[in-house]
């Protein structure tokens, strides 16, 4: 099990998801600017892209006053690139402006749970206000025969990053790295407030 409170930590698993690791790695160093590594999950991911397998990593760093987010994607060559290429970004989030921290669990056989057990999956949604979603619904008074024009309701969410790990699909390895991250977040901001 890799340590997930220090930088030779998050190097190991950068190393291990084995994405482009020089490339993930010296992008988080250069968002990092020399803060230490508090705790991080990285996440490689995958996918069909019609018949092309394309790869993703995501990487959440928390360091004393920051998340760092990071994101690496590959494409095929195209017009403008005569040869596969990769793009990878870093925001790094001052923990002051994390406004939600959510993390949703899904669970099996929810009424024999038990303090302890451990989740199928684990989805960690986080926001700083960056962007936000819309929920837009038609708008009723309750009458079924009603035609009037409500105008619509709705609901803004605070989503500027999600991120899902199962156990069918990452390994509980990887989700108990996830329930980590999230808690030591969760700490993080109540902190700062």
């Amino acid at each position: 099990m890799v340590d997930i409170g220090t930088r030779e930590g998050l190097r190991i698993a950068i190393q291990q998801a084995g994405y482009y690791p020089d490339l993930v790695a010296e992008t988080l160093e250069t968002a990092l600017a020399g803060e230490p590594v508090e705790s991080f999950v990285v996440h490689h991911e995958p996918h069909f892209d019609r018949d092309e397998l394309r790869r993703h990593v995501s990487v959440l760093v928390l360091t004393p006053t920051r998340l760092i987010v990071g994101h690496s994607d590959e494409y095929p060559s195209d017009d403008a690139h005569g040869s596969p290429y990769a793009t990878t970004s870093t925001e790094a989030v001052p923990l002051a402006r994390v406004s939600s921290v959510v993390v949703s669990r899904t669970v099996p056989s929810p009424a024999s749970h038990q303090v302890g057990d451990r989740p199928l999956d684990v989805v960690l949604t986080v926001g700083w206000g960056a962007m936000s979603r819309i929920d837009l619904e038609p708008a009723t008074c309750g009458d079924p025969d009603c035609e009037a024009d409500h105008g619509y309701t709705g609901t803004v969410t605070s989503d500027d990053f999600t991120l899902r790990v199962s156990e069918a699909g990452d390994g509980m390895t990887r989700v108990d790295d996830m329930l980590t991250f999230a808690r030591a977040l969760s700490a993080a901001t109540v902190q700062v407030r």
